[in-house]
């Protein structure tokens, strides 16, 4: 997969990979900026980095191949690891092209964004286009990595063909860990609606869906890299008695994320730790 580059007002695929934030480069410190989503928040670079969090940009414009089919892998990594409420904080940030207000980059996040959390998404509305003109970038996604203390990490996070290689950029003892996403999924224990049992366990693990409403629901289990260890489909039957087991002592010791999808596309996560 390559980048679409933009040159003046066209657009031409790119056969050259190199460095995308060309303002910026590996070592160097970020200038601080504040951007709106589409939802009217604002989002200062300086006052995330003082809370101690990596933030991880995206840049990207609505008509982009490439940035559309990562899209979704990028709001897996936002979901992932909090939804922007622990270590990592991720924003995606139009180029500014004209066509690209707040509807155009709403419609782009429904149709793209898959089906994870959407990170906060900033249209021309909203300072896309002057922060994409600080950072230098002209290669199209470009994702990079800036450190609490605002220094540029990773300029051109690429290739990515899965959250894992997000993750695969994460400085060594950076202390970036998942956790649960306080926005559009659940990982609270005292909900009656869908438990993970024991914790920690030895792979054996009791789900308990006696609080879900009846029917189907998809049900995956990913490693801390995101990739996927189990995949399969559940019913939740109409009796108010709903378990189902899983074996997962095959896999090593450490922390998984389980996630239990509707058809209505509600989304509940449970952590299961195993210990054997």
């Amino acid at each position: 997969m390559k980048k679409l580059l933009l040159i003046s007002s066209f657009a031409l695929w790119g056969t050259t990979l190199f460095a995308q934030t060309s303002n910026y480069a590996n070592g160097s410190t970020v200038a601080d900026f504040t951007v709106t989503d589409i939802e009217g928040h604002t989002h200062s670079l300086y006052d995330i980095t003082s809370q101690g969090k990596y933030v991880v940009l995206d840049f990207f414009f609505t008509t982009c191949g490439p940035c559309q089919i990562t899209a979704p892998y990028f709001n897996q990594l936002h979901e992932t690891y909090g939804c922007n409420s622990q270590d990592l904080y991720c924003l995606t940030i139009n180029n500014g092209q004209s066509i690209d207000n707040n509807a155009a980059v709403a419609a782009y996040e429904n149709t793209y964004g898959g089906s994870y959390a959407h990170s906060p998404a900033i249209s021309n509305e909203g300072n896309g286009g002057p922060v994409t003109d600080i950072f230098g970038v002209g290669a199209f996604p470009t994702y990079c990595l800036i450190s609490p203390d605002n220094v540029m990490v990773v300029n051109d996070m690429w290739p990515i063909s899965s959250m894992a290689n997000f993750v695969a950029f994460f400085p060594a003892n950076s202390g970036i860990e998942p956790a649960a996403c306080l926005v559009s999924v659940s990982e609270n224990s005292n909900s009656k609606s869908f438990t993970a049992q024991p914790v920690p366990s030895t792979g054996k693990v009791t789900l308990d869906m006696s609080g879900m409403a009846p029917g189907t629901a998809d049900l995956k289990v990913f490693d801390l890299l995101g990739q996927s260890v189990l995949s399969r489909k559940v019913v939740i039957t109409p009796n108010g008695i709903a378990r189902h087991e899983l074996d997962l002592s095959s896999l090593a010791d450490g922390q998984y994320l389980c996630t239990m999808t509707l058809s209505n596309g509600n989304r509940e996560l449970r952590r299961i730790v195993i210990a054997h």
